[in-house]
């Protein structure tokens, strides 16, 4: 009896310390208990739980999931156990991996709300919309208190907004924050939401994102530091930091790269600050490409905040805005003297923190001040510059995504499509879409979009366009598939632009390959995207003001298939040509945007309240503006991080490079993936990478190309060289 009751008292003993190591938050310590119970019982259920709780608190993710998996393997049926390690999974992106843990949990707790929001979570990333939705809605109706519930209405509106579902998908993020006001994530699905619905106007969205701010900001606006020690300088070389959770394969890359590889180092020190939990080759590009790469990931506000600041960040900009991992709750702590929004969310970020942000005459006319709580400052060229091929640089020159005659000469029929996201079809929008089908003869339309691998999604999906007045025979549903994109483009004729919320990254890419748009004119930036685009290119008669005339114009385009073929095969030339592509132009008039935007925050902070005293003092420094920034700046190129080389330096390198490869044989079967020709390669995507087109890189890759037998690859390389050439000498 004494072994018995000894046995039985030391798992309380062991409990309890276990549970004094929690409540401390002590991980180090409740690691090692848990550990020191593991060797006494192998099969200790809390210490398992605890373990990979702790190891995840240390940051020791691959530890922790070590921990839970062996867990799990002798407790397979612990809910408890089996979602927290699903949770690490989620954390990480390892959808696939978490989601037979949930759908366990969901057998095992089937009552339980919490189980179905992290299933319906895992499906979001994986794409499995009405899956998601399904256990969204189990969440929503076992809900038992108002956490449950705002959660439960979370997940149901991600998914609803994916289904095309937009209105239902604002009401829900309305209802919670209704419930529960302090959760930034239920006022950005609200704000990114609305920005699809054709019944929230601009001046909605901006008392959206106000409101927002109203929740947060009150709270930290007293412990605003000064930056007394910064207010100096104004022709010094300032720390700007670029704050992002996309510096990865995503579409802000796109136009962030060449920025962040050729703002002027004579005047600006760049740091880009992660907010993602991967990396990629995108990453690793980035961290050549800026002076400093800082992750941040993991990390409260609050930290993030205080991160920043200790690097002594002069101009802070966010590209996120709204969108997922964003970190604007740091910026509503004022983490820099000067804060900056630009790029990743169209519309306002409602903060009194966000003193600017860059945009252009167009796609933010005159009268669009008062839909911001920023400060515009209009760019004199179009709000961004486009460099396409972000995930893999060197297929931009290959001959597969050279631009094709327009495809209804093959096909006999036009082909009108649209490869944005699903969010953006509106019910309205695939209603004129029906007209327009109408209205051209033997015409089709083309939509790619998620999900349509999916028969039972293809079918609903279709039945929803024939209520909408579409005849469905003329309808291609084609399944998104990344290794497709730019290919896509092959199969249309015309893209139609949906709205209120219009294409960006898709109107870029598909006016690249060739692709002519018709889009509608909008009243503010979301809706306007294309209209600054398209303005920017020359191309305006494209632009409806209402449905008829989007009509008109489409099947105006439809015509003529020998004009229409005429201008697809020119089309390209007119983009990389226009300011669109510009990036030395767009990086020169950015670099005198921060200039303007530092010396005016220290003029304010000499004449506080006093605008004329401060365009005084703002002048009176002008004499001293350095003479060498007149000067053309020379391209650097980042080797590796830390490693920055002017652009002629690479280039001797590059060739250099290339003379021992001449004195190898090429790799067998035309394979380039190693020696000398491998080495020119990988450098000559690390310059084009840093100066895309740059004549040196493109004839080295041509060489390498020619000397592997790749006849066509080497004879597009040398094109591309050529047209630098010229480029250069005009």
């Amino acid at each position: 009896m004494k072994a018995a009751r000894s046995y039985s008292a030391a798992p309380d003993a062991i409990d309890a310390k276990l549970q004094s190591a929690l409540l401390a938050h002590d991980w180090p310590l409740l690691e090692k208990l848990c550990r020191q119970a593991l060797r006494k019982n192998a099969r200790h259920l809390r210490a398992h739980r605890m373990l990979g709780f702790s190891l995840h608190k240390q940051r020791r993710t691959e530890d922790a999931l070590t921990a839970y998996k062996q867990g799990a393997a002798l407790w397979p049926d612990d809910a408890e156990l089996l979602i927290n390690y699903a949770n690490v999974l989620l954390e990480n992106l390892r959808n696939d991996e978490a989601s037979p843990l949930l759908e366990r949990v969901s057998v095992l707790r089937g009552d339980h709300a919490m189980a179905w929001v992290k299933l319906a979570q895992c499906w979001y990333d994986t794409r499995q919309h009405e899956k998601g939705l399904e256990a969204a809605e189990k969440a929503v109706g076992s809900a038992k208190n108002p956490t449950e519930r705002v959660a439960a209405l979370n997940q149901r509106a991600i998914h609803r907004r994916e289904l095309g579902q937009i209105r239902e998908a604002v009401r829900d993020s309305e209802e919670a924050i209704a419930l529960n006001p302090l959760e930034p994530a239920n006022h950005a699905n609200r704000l990114l939401f609305m920005l699809a619905d054709p019944d929230a106007d601009a001046q909605q969205l901006t008392r959206a994102a106000r409101e927002y701010a109203a929740v947060f900001e009150p709270v930290l606006k007293p412990q605003w530091p000064d930056f007394a020690s910064q207010r100096h300088g104004p022709w010094r070389r300032l720390k700007v930091g670029f704050l992002s959770p996309d510096f990865r394969t995503h579409s802000v890359m796109y136009f962030v790269e060449g920025l962040l590889a050729q703002l002027d180092r004579r005047q600006f020190e760049v740091w880009a600050f992660y907010l993602y939990p991967q990396v990629d080759a995108v990453t690793e590009r980035v961290r050549c490409h800026a002076d400093h790469f800082v992750p941040l990931d993991g990390m409260n506000a609050t930290a993030q905040a205080h991160a920043i600041r200790a690097q002594g960040i002069d101009i802070l900009i966010d590209l996120a805005g709204h969108t997922g991992h964003n970190a604007l709750l740091a910026m509503a702590h004022r983490a820099a003297p000067v804060q900056v929004s630009w790029l990743g969310y169209p519309a306002t970020s409602g903060l009194s923190a966000m003193d600017y942000k860059f945009t252009d005459e167009v796609t933010d006319p005159p009268d669009a001040d008062d839909q911001y709580s920023e400060r515009l400052y209009r760019l004199p060229t179009l709000f961004c510059s486009y460099r396409p091929m972000s995930r893999q640089p060197l297929w931009r020159y290959q001959p597969l995504y050279q631009v094709r005659p327009t495809p209804a000469l093959q096909s006999g029929h036009v082909t009108f499509g649209s490869c944005n996201n699903l969010g953006k079809l509106t019910d309205e929008v695939l209603a004129l879409w029906g007209q327009l089908l109408h209205t051209v003869p033997g015409s089709r339309l083309l939509i790619e979009g998620k999900n349509f691998d999916k028969p039972a999604f293809t079918a609903s999906y279709r039945e929803r366009c024939a209520r909408l007045g579409m005849d469905v025979a003329q309808l291609d549903l084609v399944p998104l598939d990344v290794s497709n994109q730019y290919l896509t483009y092959h199969r249309i004729d015309i893209a139609l632009d949906p709205f209120p919320l219009t294409g960006g990254t898709t109107t870029f890419d598909l006016l690249w390959m060739g692709v002519p748009l018709v889009s509608m004119e909008g009243d503010s930036f979301k809706s306007r995207l294309s209209t600054g685009i398209l303005t920017y290119l020359g191309r305006s008669e494209w632009l409806a003001q209402n449905a008829q005339d989007y009509v008109r114009i489409a099947a105006r385009l439809a015509a003529d298939v020998t004009q229409l073929n005429a201008l697809r095969l020119g089309l390209r030339q007119e983009v990389e040509r226009s300011v669109l592509m510009r990036e030395d132009l767009f990086n020169h008039h950015f670099g005198e945007g921060l200039r303007l935007m530092w010396l005016q925050w220290l003029a304010q902070g000499q004449h506080p309240g006093d605008p004329e005293a401060q365009s005084h003092l703002i002048e009176s420094w002008l004499p001293d503006l350095p003479a060498e920034w007149s000067t053309p700046l020379v391209p650097g190129v980042g080797l590796a991080p830390g490693e920055r080389v002017p652009l002629p330096e690479a280039q001797q390198r590059l060739q250099t490079l290339l003379e021992t490869a001449r004195t190898q044989a090429p790799g067998k079967h035309g394979n380039i993936g190693q020696g000398s020709w491998a080495e020119v390669t990988r450098l000559a995507e690390q310059v084009l990478a840093a100066v895309p087109q740059d004549p040196v890189a493109l004839a080295c890759l041509a060489e390498v190309e020619h000397a592997h037998g790749h006849t066509e690859f080497a004879v597009t390389y040398l094109r591309y060289a050529q047209e630098a050439l010229g480029r250069a000498a005009q």
